[in-house]
């Protein structure tokens, strides 16, 4: 049996190996818990309030049980910080001989014969393309694990990364020429030999979905799943235990037909013919939809005339094109693959015209600014979830900072078939009391008014003069978002950087460097953004973060429940909404020094009885509705420096 307290107490390993280590009584219960989890092999569902260390809490039993332990984080940037600094840290601590090993999807891999490819379609390249492409090559010939993140001077979305990375569709497999330095390959050996691997939930959840994109073989040998950030676990499952077809697929079949056509069928001009003839048909999918960008229930298509015709004008497309990739079957492994391509996507294309199994799945559309995706996505997974769990026995710990509704897990064990599981919530050793002040104004007007967002950044413009600056406003929507970016923008004597202008990680980066910056954002801000220190002192959320209710799958859901005699506000909307807020209420305290002042522009938190749900399931931050309390806050704080 471990001694938990010989690791975590104020004496203990940690303390004495890693400096700015602090004990967490809350630290040290949640490793015993997680601890008994692996050695019964049992379903453990834990709420670890920010501060809590539930990272160490976990990293510690996983090295010290002896088992093998996959670890699934959120994202792939939590995924990176895990393994390389976290992971190292803990790893050393101990003294552990453990191995470790990170793995991610095929697409975050270099793959050298999609490279070498690119010979043949550098005619077809932009110019930025082009550039990209030649500094590719450089790193290509120094790299050791193929992973892209290595390249962070071209942006994650840059578009010649699908011309240098596979994916399912396109992979050759043993097949390929360039298999035996494959960079994937490469990893998931490494994979499979370590006691502690490192994955993301779009990786985990496409392997238990058995879409091949993840490593198959490994999964069964794992004695222990470690589900961090498994809050996002119900979206993302929900995704790939259904079913998508893309323009970005069908561009990208046409795109590699023409490539193959050129190494292997050039006495077959048909074949090119009909790739172009497939381009063109995705181009014009795009725009019978219209240019706005927006998401919408399969039954709006009906309607749509254009939409309709362009459909069955894709069907004849793809099934052309299949029958003249048939015609040179054998020719060469990479027309053989463009081939069963061809024919899974037109099987897709034949799902989604589906109206089979209407009552266990939602049928819907997004479009983006070029493209669009035909979605079917289950209407609930708890019990495909709880299958796949039963499929793979082991000990399952799933984790995060906002996985429970003013103290209860129902929600979430509701969602993923965990009605059995063990449950426990530590809260946050933070001194929120002292630490943080919550503000909830008096005399806005309803959200749906249309005075709102002007009333809420008219509100703003006081308490970001009080805070300095150094705030975080979130919004519920990107209308809200850019109407207050404009009305702010000359009214404001901060800098102030708008998500949009910049990715992400630039924004937050410069946040930091200014130390007085108002950073205006919508849901990417909400989560998994770590500001530490007085850059970050004041966080305005203008509403409580209920989701759209024209999402078609949202919209679903609630029809299936009120179906089944539920109440879907209360039951999901409302619990869905807790767990945004929490998020984004998440930002404002990160460490013991933090302090700061979290502003919601909701009345709804005062009138409505669903309020003291919310209200539960935040921090014990000192709550106020006097609009003079942040002046007297923030000048006491600057007091105390």
């Amino acid at each position: 049996m471990t001694d938990y307290a010989e690791i975590f107490g104020p004496e203990g390993w940690l303390a004495s190996r890693i400096e700015g280590f602090s004990h967490r009584p809350q630290q040290q219960e949640m490793a015993a818990a997680i601890g008994r989890t692996m050695e019964q092999s049992g379903v453990l569902v834990c709420e670890a309030g920010t501060g809590t260390g539930k990272t160490f809490a976990y990293l510690v039993p996983a090295l010290m049980s002896g088992l093998k332990v996959i670890i699934s984080t959120g994202t792939k940037n939590l995924q990176d910080q895990l393994y390389h600094r976290d992971l190292p840290m803990v790893r050393q601590s101990l003294a552990s001989p453990l191995s470790a090993a990170l793995l991610k999807g095929r697409a975050n891999y270099l793959c050298i014969h999609r490279l070498d490819n690119t010979l043949v379609e550098e005619i077809r390249l932009t110019r930025e393309q082009l550039n990209q492409l030649k500094r590719i090559r450089e790193w290509s010939s120094e790299t050791r694990s193929g992973d892209i993140a290595e390249m962070s001077a071209i942006p994650e979305d840059a578009s010649i990364w699908p011309v240098v990375t596979s994916n399912t569709d396109n992979c050759l497999g043993q097949e390929c020429p360039s298999y035996s330095k494959c960079h994937l390959v490469e990893a998931r050996k490494h994979a499979q030999e370590a006691d502690v691997v490192v994955i993301n939930h779009h990786l985990l959840c496409a392997d238990l979905a058995l879409k091949e994109e993840g490593f198959g073989e490994l999964l069964p040998s794992a004695d222990c799943f470690i589900l961090d950030e498994a809050h996002q676990l119900p979206d993302v499952a929900s995704n790939f235990f259904g079913s998508t077809l893309s323009g970005r697929q069908l561009q990208e079949l046409a795109r590699d037909t023409v490539t193959e056509y050129h190494k292997e069928a050039k006495d077959t001009p048909v074949l090119i013919e009909r790739a172009d003839a497939l381009k063109k048909c995705a181009g014009d999918m795009r725009l019978a939809f219209g240019l706005e960008v927006r998401r919408g229930a399969w039954s709006e298509l009906a309607d749509n005339p254009s939409v309709a015709q362009q459909l069955e004008r894709l069907k004849e497309s793809l099934e052309a094109l299949a029958e003249a990739l048939r015609a040179v079957e054998g020719r060469g492994k990479g027309l053989d693959s463009c081939k069963e391509r061809c024919e899974l996507l037109l099987s897709r294309l034949q799902v989604q015209e589906d109206d089979a199994e209407e009552n266990a799945s939602i049928r819907w559309y997004e479009t983006t600014r070029q493209g669009f995706r035909l979605n079917r996505t289950p209407l609930e997974i708890s019990g495909i979830f709880r299958g796949v769990m039963q499929q793979h026995p082991a000990a399952w710990i799933f984790t995060s900072a906002t996985l429970a509704v003013g103290g209860s897990f129902d929600h979430f064990s509701r969602q993923i078939g965990l009605e059995e599981a063990e449950t426990h919530c530590w809260d946050s050793p933070f001194d929120y009391p002292h630490q943080a002040l919550w503000y909830v104004p008096k005399g806005l007007p309803n959200p749906s008014s249309p005075d709102f967002n002007r009333a809420v950044s008219d509100l703003s413009i006081p308490i970001l003069q009080a805070s300095q600056g150094r705030a975080f406003l979130l919004y519920t929507s990107h209308r809200a978002l850019q109407e207050a970016a404009e009305y702010l923008a000359d009214k404001l004597e901060f800098p102030m950087l708008v998500q949009g202008t910049a990715p992400r990680t630039e924004l937050v980066e410069r946040f930091r460097e200014l130390g007085n910056a108002v950073l205006l954002g919508t849901s990417s801000f909400w989560e998994g953004v770590d500001v530490r220190g007085e850059a970050l002192s004041c966080v305005i959320i203008d509403k409580l973060p209920f989701a759209s209710p024209g999402d078609p799958v949202l919209q679903a859901r609630i029809d299936a429940l009120r179906k089944q005699g539920g109440n879907p506000f209360m039951q999901f909307q409302v619990p869905q909404a807790a767990i945004a807020l929490k998020q984004g209420a998440g930002r404002l305290i990160r460490d013991e020094q933090d302090t700061g002042a979290l502003v919601v522009c909701d009345p709804r938190l005062i009138n409505k009885p669903y309020g003291k749900i919310f209200i539960r399931s935040l921090p014990p931050m000192t709550k106020t509705q006097d609009a003079d309390a942040i002046s007297r806050f923030f000048s006491h704080v600057a007091s105390q420096v």
